[in-house]
């Protein structure tokens, strides 16, 4: 049952990060909670309407990630993150190969569970934080269809210069944050096989995943 959640909630993440095309020129200066909000409850109403969405068709999946969301998602941190101490020791053509792996699988993981997303809400909880802040949490609940309520919360940064505005970079389901959780995977293969090692098994496993989905 837990996992059936942690695979909504994983859906619902990526169903807000397929909102975020499109952000008006005001997005950096929105708070990040009405931004959260905002592009939840947009791509919750779209993703209704879409069939090829809920059936998770990679193919189209990809084209939103490439041309839509990286920008908006903080991907190197969050590659880095899960990576720990290794990234800092690979070089600049492995840190390029591990973040290409790693999306690729992330978004096969979102093609896997964007079918369960049916008639659900997203409820924000209070936020708080002050206006100095750069790095920030954004809690929410993804309610209604079958089963309990989904804890859904984004840690964001917000960044300067040109395309200033907030980015996610980590996405915590029902308590656990996906960069923990991928950091003990990680660690493993880095421990036994080194960074190579760890792209190869990414690789082979996203290899897997494609020829599962035909």
């Amino acid at each position: 049952m837990k996992r059936r959640h942690f695979s909504q909630g994983i859906a619902a993440f990526a169903v807000a990060l397929l909102g975020l095309q499109g952000l008006p020129a005001h997005a950096a200066d929105e708070a990040p909670d009405a931004f959260i909000k905002r592009l939840s409850v947009e791509v919750l109403d779209a993703i209704k309407a879409d069939k090829s969405l809920q059936t998770g068709d990679v193919s189209k999946i990809m084209t939103l990630v490439d041309a839509k969301i990286m920008p908006n998602v903080d991907f190197k941190r969050m590659t880095a993150s899960a990576a720990g101490p290794a990234w800092r020791r690979a070089t600049p053509e492995q840190q390029q190969r591990l973040q290409q792996e790693f999306k690729t699988l992330l978004v096969r993981t979102y093609a896997g569970a964007l079918s369960q997303v049916s008639d659900q809400d997203i409820v924000m909880r209070p936020f708080r934080a002050s206006p100095q802040d750069s790095e920030v949490v954004v809690r929410s609940e993804v309610r209604g269809g079958k089963g309990d309520p989904i804890q859904l919360d984004y840690r964001l940064e917000k960044t300067p210069g040109e395309g200033a505005g907030w980015k996610i970079y980590d996405l915590n389901v029902m308590g656990v944050w996906l960069v923990d959780t991928y950091r003990g995977q990680f660690a493993q293969e880095i421990n036994a096989k080194g960074i190579d090692g760890l792209i190869a098994a990414l690789a082979e496993r996203n290899k897997a995943n494609a020829q599962r989905k035909g």
